[in-house]
């Protein structure tokens, strides 16, 4: 709440007749409305600009010479728990960066512990220095295809309805719910009809898609082809372009973001891991590639702030101008979107700053339920001869995956693996202690002629995900992986070689980001070691269990086809 005394001061410091709290001295300011540069102070006083286009004295000054000034970047979807680290540590890997704003769906931690990780993300967010804020998560379990830790109906969501770091419901990934009017989706659509309803539609399109948005949804992630996302864009849908670790649309979806869309376009990250921070960066490495495929560069820099706070009703940012947050991204180039200096609330980000924020309790540090395993845990049933099955097909760069068939062999030990012909086993343990489910299928594309890659992140019940050419090496990542309470770990010649414990609620680290990074480096390496091709092996293994997104994954109830939502017979 803006006090009397305090807006008093707003307006004299914005009229130069006070000082201002900070000014930001002789810096090109981009005006994301019109493409103009301007060289001039910015003054802010508490967490607002106050002044523009004029010259201001202040209390703390920023030398901005050379230098440009752009609103504080807004990732319009993520879900925090994909960074692997705590909200408060992906707070200090990503501000730097220029992202002053993230909306973020807790769904990962919610299908693991209800209730109690949405309350665990909003206490965070009452303390990071970044502002963010949270979309409830929709569809906890995102099916009943496979078993989650948890479930949300609508009364578990309304006592987080008026909470200020809440802005609405989030991504609606059980779209067949939508379309069927299955009544549990039904109240909570109808609990959100006046704020912000997410989307999550792939690959849905022509009536199915208008009676997805009647529902009163109106952003989509999912987009993965510019044809797909102009049809939505003309039927009034903001199209969020995703660049995450393991889902890249971005080089697909370029060209739609010009001088006619960009009000109705934002970025977003979804899933992305320090290790790709680190060598790319977050939202910044979007902008300068969107800029580089000669997307018009103030409609680049429209889209990650203007336009995102538009889109989710965020009306006090996305602006550098008088009355307007704070947040501001100092850069040393605009086409390189260079990061030099980030303003955050008011506030100059400094590593000193993050000291002040106070710490959150860890959560879900007991919940990886499993039981250890042998090598039989990962047989198939024999069958005589040869056999044609289906299998999971991985491409690079895409959570999509594909219904392809292999003829494998089958012995005592049941169906065997085709190593020459890329086809290894793939099998999803529950894991929150309710069942003991083990399903067990194969997938190609990862290129192991050896050893097995085994994680508890597995979109979006978080069950162990494992993937392997020996059961032997399958059964020691997966045990590892439990005594970790939960991780990363790669296995060859039954022996760990490398690992990342991964504690809270199975899916985020109690350590640095930094020292998540180099784990992060172990892994990637070790990958590489079984002749594994996929750049980022380990959120393409926990991609296998989605099954909201086409076309062929896994569960722990066994191999489903999204497209026919139903289990593979």
């Amino acid at each position: 709440m803006t006090s009397s005394a305090l807006l008093s001061r707003m307006i004299m410091a914005g009229q130069g007749k006070a000082p201002a709290d900070l000014v930001i001295r002789n810096i090109g300011l981009l005006d994301v409305i019109t493409g103009a540069v301007t060289t001039t102070d910015i003054a802010i006083v508490a967490d607002r600009i106050v002044g523009t286009h004029g010259q201001y004295q202040g209390e703390q000054t920023i030398d901005g010479t050379g230098r440009f000034a752009v609103p504080g970047f807004i990732d319009t979807h993520l879900h925090i728990e994909s960074s692997l680290v705590t909200p408060l540590e992906f707070d200090r890997c990503v501000l730097p960066h220029g992202v002053t704003t993230v909306l973020c769906d807790p769904h990962e931690i919610a299908n693991v512990l209800g209730a109690e990780g949405i309350r665990y993300f909003l206490d965070c967010a009452e303390r990071t220095i970044m502002d963010v804020r949270v979309n409830l998560s929709s569809c906890v379990p995102a099916t009943a295809f496979e078993t989650a830790g948890a479930q949300l109906e609508i009364d578990d969501l309304l006592p987080f309805r008026a909470h200020p770091k809440v802005v609405g419901l989030a991504e609606m990934m059980n779209f067949p719910g939508v379309l069927n009017a299955d009544p549990g989706i039904l109240a909570k659509l109808v609990a959100f009809q006046d704020g912000h309803i997410d989307g999550h539609a792939p690959l849905l399109r022509g009536e199915a898609l208008n009676g997805y948005l009647a529902a009163g949804i109106r952003t989509d992630h999912e987009a993965t082809s510019a044809t797909e996302a102009r049809e939505k864009l003309s039927k009034g849908m903001a199209i969020l372009i995703r660049e995450g670790s393991v889902s890249k649309d971005l080089n697909a979806l370029a060209e739609i973001l010009d001088e006619n869309t960009s009000s109705f376009v934002a970025l977003c990250t979804d899933d992305r891991n320090p290790l790709d921070i680190a060598e790319e960066g977050h939202l910044d490495s979007s902008i300068r590639r969107l800029i580089a495929k000669g997307r018009p560069l103030h409609h680049v820099y429209r889209a990650a702030s203007h336009s995102a706070a538009r889109i989710f009703g965020l009306s006090d940012r996305g602006l550098v101008a008088p009355g307007w947050r704070a947040d501001i991204a100092i850069l040393d180039s605009l086409e390189d979107c260079r990061v030099s200096d980030v303003i955050a609330g008011g506030r100059l980000v400094t590593p000193q700053l993050f000291e002040t924020r106070g710490a959150v309790s860890p959560v879900g540090l007991r919940s990886m339920k499993a039981r250890p395993v042998t090598a039989n845990a990962f047989v198939t049933e024999p069958k005589t001869g040869q056999n044609r099955v289906p299998v999971i097909g991985v491409k690079p760069g895409l959570i999509l995956t594909f219904r392809e068939e292999a003829t494998l062999a089958s012995t005592e030990q049941g169906l065997q693996p085709d190593l020459d012909a890329d086809v290894i086993k793939v099998a999803v343990i529950e894991r929150h202690g309710r069942n003991g489910n083990i399903g067990r299928s194969f997938v190609t594309g990862f290129g192991l002629k050896r050893g097995a890659i085994a994680s508890s992140v597995g979109h979006d019940s978080h069950n162990i995900t494992v993937v392997g050419a020996t059961d032997r090496d399958m059964a020691a990542a997966v045990n590892r992986l439990i005594e970790l309470g939960g991780g990363f770990v790669v296995a060859d010649a039954g022996q760990v070689t490398a690992e990342l414990a991964l504690p809270l609620a199975g899916l985020m680290s109690l350590k640095s980001f930094e020292e998540v990074a180099h784990d992060l480096h172990l892994l990637r390496d070790a990958a590489k070691a079984l002749d594994c091709v996929l750049p980022e092996p380990f959120l393409q293994v926990a991609f296998l269990a989605l099954p909201v997104i086409p076309h062929l994954k896994m569960t722990d109830r066994g191999l489903f086809d999204v497209d026919k939502f139903d289990f593979v017979s």
